[in-house]
């Protein structure tokens, strides 16, 4: 292991720590008071930490497949057993509710187990896929049981749940070298990464800003990338949907931590019909909803990652109700300490809204009427991301037939919730390509090799 950083104040089991002039502080979003620090890794740092996996890579990659599958259950029942300081580190850095920390944990140890197992599926193929073709977990997983070596830079804004995964393991019996973590507060310190021959694939996570400049580096060696860069979900209700059942899947899909998530619904397309009552429901769901510290057993949703965002999120609620939206549910900025914001519900929502354009990325909830399945399809589809979308309705062929329709990777039909470990993960159009999860997510890093060999 190449990294190490204080989980709850208290370090974790590195074999050797990463020499960094200087500490990334982690801040609690709930309090702004200091949970632990990490070491702020330089370009030559990432660089040495690319080289250990460069190293590493021949053995691991000639480990047995099944040997390889073993560390990585090793891996996810040691987080499992160790979910409590885990979640808690998770909860401190981000801010959400301990009780979504937990269910993160287990995902985490969900997506090990489908590598481990994945591992042991790796084979020549002579058929034809019939279609044509998360977190650290979800990335660090299946390119260890591939046999691949990732250097993985976690954000220096909440580094600790990533490093907790490097330290289970390295504590189930990954060798040294074979996953190196780094935290930088400096954005360029892995850029150089991508000019190395050494390195063969990139995986990124975040913004489509940041992905952009990622890719305009890897286009210079071809370089093999897979690339999530947000969404803007949208949720069709229509009104033959349980609309009881509807509102309670749409604010799971909402605020699931904190609306923080790149799978959250972003914009809400109601059948006018129903479209008053839908947003009532939503908003006493919303409503319900009661933010708190992260190991406050009651709370329901916890801070944004920073005051930046809360700014952010105030200034998207006025400039809708500058162009004539309605707050059913007012909410908004709550006093300090930590960078609360109180769940928004807001109706009549014109298309030209900032709400309906960009993603929100925190507990704002915009709806909108339409009149027709064409027109719920349209605006829909009217974004350049599209990465997760939901359809909510009682209709069994409406729901086959809107969901083909929809230009998303993910499309969750009746439920709040799409990500599985055993499902493929990502988007299309600007939300980027390539998936994570499911069989795909292990191709990703895998090359195909075709041999031709003539009789002697």
């Amino acid at each position: 292991m190449t990294a190490t950083a204080l989980i709850a104040e208290r370090p974790p089991r590195s074999r050797r720590p990463l020499a960094a002039p200087a500490l990334v502080e982690v801040e609690e979003p709930g309090t702004g008071r200091r949970v632990g620090a990490v070491p702020d890794a330089t370009a030559s740092d990432c660089a040495a930490a690319l080289g250990a996996a460069h190293r590493a890579f021949p053995a691991w990659a000639a480990t047995p497949p099944r040997q390889r599958a073993r560390v990585l259950r090793r891996a996810a029942d040691r987080l499992l057993d160790d979910a409590e300081r885990v979640a808690l580190a998770l909860a401190l850095e981000s801010g959400k509710p301990l009780a979504e920390a937990r269910d993160e944990v287990a995902f985490a140890a969900d997506y090990l187990e489908w590598s481990a197992a994945e591992a042991l599926r790796i084979s020549g193929r002579v058929d034809e896929h019939p279609d044509g073709g998360c977190d650290p977990a979800r990335g660090v997983g299946p390119a260890l049981a591939a046999g691949c070596t990732p250097v993985l830079r976690a954000s220096d804004a909440a580094p600790l749940s990533a490093l907790a995964l490097a330290e289970a393991l390295a504590a189930s019996g990954l060798p040294d070298g074979c996953l190196s973590v780094v935290v930088s507060s400096d954005p360029a310190a892995t850029d150089p990464l991508l000019a190395d021959p050494r390195l063969r694939k990139l995986t990124f996570t975040g913004s489509a800003r940041v992905g952009a400049h990622l890719l305009r580096l890897s286009a210079g060696r071809a370089l093999r990338v897979t690339a999530e860069l947000g969404g803007n979900a949208p949720a069709l209700v229509f009104a033959d949907a349980d609309l009881d059942a509807a509102a309670d899947a749409v604010a799971a899909a909402k605020c699931r931590n904190g609306g923080q998530a790149c799978t959250a619904v972003n914009r809400i397309y109601v059948e006018r019909p129903v479209a008053g009552r839908f947003a009532t429901l939503l908003a006493q769901r919303m409503a319900a909803l009661r933010p708190g510290h992260c190991t406050d057993p009651g709370a329901d949703i916890g801070p944004m990652i920073s005051a930046g965002a809360v700014a952010r999120l105030a200034r998207l609620v006025d400039d809708a109700l500058a162009r004539g939206a309605r707050a059913l549910l007012p909410g908004g900025p709550l006093p300090g300490p930590g960078h609360f914001f109180a769940p928004v519900v807001l109706t009549g929502v014109p298309a030209a809204a900032r709400v309906m354009r960009e993603e929100i990325f925190g507990p704002v909830a915009p709806v909108a009427a339409f009149d027709s399945e064409p027109e719920a399809i349209a605006l829909a589809n009217g974004t350049d991301a599209g990465l997760a979308a939901y359809v909510m309705t009682a209709d069994r062929a409406r729901a086959v037939r809107v969901a083909g329709a929809l230009e998303a990777g993910m499309v969750g039909v009746n439920t709040g919730r799409v990500s599985c470990a055993a499902a493929p993960f990502g988007g299309v159009k600007g939300s980027g390509f390539g998936r994570s999860g499911g069989r795909e997510g292990i191709d990703e890093y895998l090359e195909t090799s075709y041999t031709a060999i003539a009789e002697a």
